[in-house]
């Protein structure tokens, strides 16, 4: 799409009128639209990974390749899941010069890279992250998360408990310290809510043998398991709860647990698990709708929540760096920061300038088989949980 004709389109506009007036151009501007991607392709997010790639590629594709009259171009590193390659990675190609880093996916990564945001002055976008110390109160200045903390996710876990009549709770935690703080979270306010908690075990990223925990969960009298547990992680858990068939009298769930992606690794064991949705493709709205064809086009399936908050995030930050027509990052961040995106594939999100996280609904739902030409095994979405109950006040 031509750069004169995007700044007509609906979603520009609305933009517009959040935005300052326009500066000039500096004098001297780069040879292209650097991205700097930092992702799992490999470790315990590796599936994560690889459809946010399709999806941060078909945000840029759908313009046309082109930002602020530059060609946009990618560079893509895999952090391996790990805080030291992500650091390493991204420092390499700091140095090579970038407008923006993307990623990561796992949170303690995405810290490590926050980190070298701050140090050089330049823009992190963060679409999957969902440790709640990414986006703090005055925090930095540089990084932006357009998707869900692990706060509300949570939050959504609790309602969950509440609403399905769930009285005894077992847990099984990813043991780092962004999972421990979520199950600390939860439990406190599970508690007040009149739940018990029964039992909670940790386990390393990457455990390959959940047998002992799962052992301990089905002797328990739990009638909930809450799996604060995500990526290759999750789907191991839920494939060995299957084979001893946990499903059948006890209710899975987690904050981001399953989606399309995780049921059909998981397989026939994935029916039935309950999940907080970072996005899902049956969003009724004419933007998702689009991404949703154009998705299908280029990769023959229905995109991720993963592949949809890469896609949702990037475009946002375009369309915002778009209508600065500025090659000023403090003018960027200074846009971005009080932006409002009334055109997100999930319906409307705003940007919180006190702590530069997305302020947005919340989505739960179940898998269940689905009918053609939906995948064989599908989330469908339960609930809907309004920005405002998720969201304190700044």
């Amino acid at each position: 799409m031509k750069r004169r004709n995007f700044l007509r389109s609906a979603g520009a506009l609305t933009l517009a009128s959040t935005l300052p007036a326009p500066m000039v151009l500096r004098a001297a501007t780069p040879e292209d639209y650097h991205i700097a991607g930092i992702l799992s392709f490999s470790g315990a997010y590796g599936l994560i990974g690889n459809d946010m790639r399709k999806g941060a590629e078909l945000a840029v594709a759908m313009r046309g390749g082109e930002l602020l009259g530059k060609k946009v171009r990618f560079s893509w590193e895999d952090d391996e899941t790990k805080p030291q390659p992500a650091v390493q990675k991204a420092s390499r190609l700091l140095a090579e010069g970038t407008q923006l880093m993307f990623g990561a996916v796992s949170s303690a990564s995405t810290l490590a890279l926050q980190s070298l945001s701050t140090q050089r002055k330049v823009p992190h976008l963060v679409t999957i992250s969902a440790d709640d110390s990414i986006t703090k109160m005055d925090g930095a200045r540089y990084s932006f998360r357009t998707s869900n903390t692990l706060a509300m996710e949570m939050n959504m876990c609790v309602e969950f408990v509440k609403k399905r009549g769930i009285k005894r709770v077992y847990a099984v935690t990813a043991d780092y310290q962004a999972t421990r703080s979520a199950f600390d979270d939860f439990a406190a306010k599970a508690k007040a809510a009149g739940v018990e908690i029964v039992g909670n075990d940790f386990a390393p990223l990457g455990n390959r043998d959940f047998s002992v925990i799962i052992d301990k969960m089905a002797r328990s009298d739990a009638d909930g398991i809450l799996v604060v547990a995500t990526g290759n992680d999750g789907v191991t858990f839920c494939k060995q709860a299957g084979q001893v068939g946990m499903g059948l009298n006890k209710v899975l769930f987690g904050p981001v647990l399953q989606d399309e992606i995780f049921a059909a690794a998981t397989g026939e064991a994935a029916l039935g698990v309950n999940s907080g949705v970072r996005y899902h493709f049956s969003l009724d709205n004419p933007a998702n709708a689009e991404f949703v064809t154009a998705y299908r086009d280029a990769n023959g399936d229905y995109p991720s929540a993963f592949a949809g908050e890469a896609f949702d995030g990037l475009r946002w930050w375009m369309d915002v760096i778009e209508a600065t027509d500025s090659w000023d990052v403090e003018t960027w961040v200074d846009a971005f920061e009080t932006s409002v995106y009334e055109n997100s594939v999930e319906g409307r999100k705003e940007m919180r300038a006190c702590d530069h996280q997305a302020k947005q609904v919340g989505l739960w739902g179940e898998v269940v088989k689905g009918e053609a030409p939906l995948p064989d095994l599908t989330m469908k979405i339960t609930e809907e949980f309004s920005a405002n109950s998720l969201f304190s006040d700044c």
